[in-house]
């Protein structure tokens, strides 16, 4: 495609005159024809006055060959005043320049890339701009900008919500159905889940099937998307947006799902699965990313779906737990009999569930458990979880190297033992010092009342006081306490054998995880 140049050159040049054939010379920059001089005095005093929003300062600048200066290029984009001032939201500036040379085509001059200024606004998101401009010249929807981008996908692109969903209402009846597809998929893309479900409930047989060349279909995109389905409001203000009827884009992401897959599924079966694994499997991208709740939309509704494998004989269920996502892995609570049916599932490699669930990958992507017990407990959880699901017989099956899923999970979790046995001692050291210290000035507080004691009596001064008796029950409770830490540390020094199974006693572990040294070790 040819690129879109205006008929314009800077005013830092001399006479440069550019004829495209077929543009029209109303949409076209004024090229000015002086020097540097003019340049400097006049062109660079302008755009910091738009900038600035300085009405003034432009109109004195402008003079009475404001007609001409305001078609004037006053940068080497071969942008007008007008661009430079809708891209920085100058509002009363834009309206007085348009009114002040009485001429709506001013709105139609293109820069270098064939951007107008209404383009700009629906780049920066200025609603009310774009109102304006829309009043004196309705044909701006109509006139393309650079990479013949319509201003709709221009605001979606630069994710501009309340843009995006003004310019849609504005010219929802005469998109074309390239334009209607390319908004549809950069709204996903940027996020702008609404705009991409209003789109999609007008044209659904245009849109629940479409393919972009880079993203596969919508569905494909927002299976990869986890993210897109999580609230980005904390719980306690929930209801300030409930009250508010603000909705968030994790509800309009997860209908949206919903809307597509149900115009999905009145395909035939073979259509849909075709559908579903081109450019990739949609389903197996869903469960490598955790993406739980657009699962739950697909397999609640089509059951079938969740005996679908991959190339290597793996179900969702052999993926999430691979990739320890517990959430997904949770969903095959909700499949009946199909549970008992999925837990034979072998793999190429000859691993059942079980053996997938002794598998361990270090370093993972992100671990959420701090110190290296805690995730070497969390790592027996889950193999004692699977191991629930699966046959007794499969406990003692081998896959194609021979080994069974315990003596898998014994050799892939080696090193992380190691670790998790130098953390429990150094912890458990750290603690026992601080349980020591703790004891030992407990103590000392028994034989210092407050206030002393009477001459020649001992007897505490505060004996009779209420408050000097909780003191004392004070002290015993916190010297028991300390005492009891200070012994539970030591046997953890003394008595552990580090063997897999003892970091599923959560005794050990949580007492130094909840400890005020291990709290200190652990989250600071």
């Amino acid at each position: 495609m040819e690129r879109r140049r205006t008929n314009v050159a800077p005013a830092s040049q001399q006479e440069i005159s550019i004829s495209i054939p077929g543009r029209d010379p109303a949409n076209s920059v004024q090229p000015l024809q002086n020097d540097k001089k003019l340049y400097s005095h006049k062109c660079v005093p302008l755009y910091k006055a738009a900038l600035k929003g300085d009405c003034n300062e432009a109109k004195r600048i402008l003079g009475d060959d404001h007609q001409s200066m305001l078609r004037a290029a006053v940068t080497k984009g071969y942008q007008t005043i007008l661009h430079v001032a809708t891209g920085a939201k100058q509002t009363n500036f834009v309206k007085q320049m348009v009114e002040l040379t009485g001429h709506d085509n001013l709105l139609s001059l293109q820069d270098e890339n064939g951007n107008t200024a209404f383009c700009f606004a629906a780049a920066v998101g200025s609603v009310e701009i774009a109102q304006f401009m829309l009043q004196r010249n309705p044909n701006l929807l109509t006139i393309r900008g650079g990479g013949q981008m319509t201003p709709l996908y221009i605001a979606a692109l630069f994710g501009k919500s309340k843009m995006a969903s003004f310019l849609y209402r504005q010219n929802e009846d005469n998109l074309e159905p390239d334009d209607l597809e390319n908004t549809f998929f950069v709204s996903i893309e940027t996020g702008l889940y609404g705009l991409a479900l209003q789109l999609l409930k007008k044209n659904k047989k245009l849109l629940a099937g479409a393919t972009h060349a880079k993203y596969g279909t919508a569905m494909h995109m927002l299976a990869r998307n986890p993210s897109a389905f999580t609230s980005s409001c904390p719980g306690w203000l929930k209801g300030i947006k409930f009250i508010t009827n603000n909705t968030d884009s994790s509800t309009q992401a997860l209908e949206l799902v919903k809307c597509l897959w149900k115009e999905i599924s009145k395909s035939t079966h073979k259509d849909v699965l075709k559908l579903i694994s081109k450019p990739s499997k949609l389903l197996f991208d869903a469960a490598h990313s955790g993406n739980f709740k657009f699962l739950a939309v697909l397999t609640r509704s089509y059951p079938d779906l969740v005996h679908q494998l991959d190339e290597n004989g793996r179900s969702i269920f052999h993926i999430a737990v691979m990739h320890r996502h517990a959430d997904t892995f949770k969903l095959i609570y909700e499949m009946g009999f199909d549970k008992e049916l999925i837990a034979t599932y072998v793999d190429v490699s000859g691993n059942n569930l079980l053996h997938l669930a002794a598998q361990y990958s270090n370093p993972k992507p992100i671990s959420k458990v701090p110190g290296a017990a805690l995730e070497m407990q969390k790592e027996l959880k889950t193999f004692k979880e699977v191991e629930t699901i699966v046959k007794p017989s499969f406990k003692e099956m081998k896959n194609n190297d021979g080994k069974t899923p315990w003596e898998l999970f014994t050799d892939e979790h080696k090193t992380l033992l190691e670790e998790a046995e130098k953390w429990m001692k150094s912890r458990a050291e750290s603690c026992s010092i601080v349980a020591t210290l703790a004891t030992a000035g407990v103590f000392q507080a028994a034989f210092t009342p407050p206030g002393g004691n009477k001459d020649g009596e001992g007897t505490p001064n505060f004996h009779s006081k209420i408050w000097f008796h909780i003191f004392l029950m004070s002290e015993a409770i916190a010297f028991s306490c300390s005492c009891i830490s200070m012994l539970i540390f030591l046997s953890i020094l003394i008595t552990s054998r580090y063997r897999e199974n003892d970091f599923l006693k959560r005794r050990s572990v949580s007492s130094i995880a909840m400890s005020p040294s291990g709290r200190h070790t652990l989250f600071h």
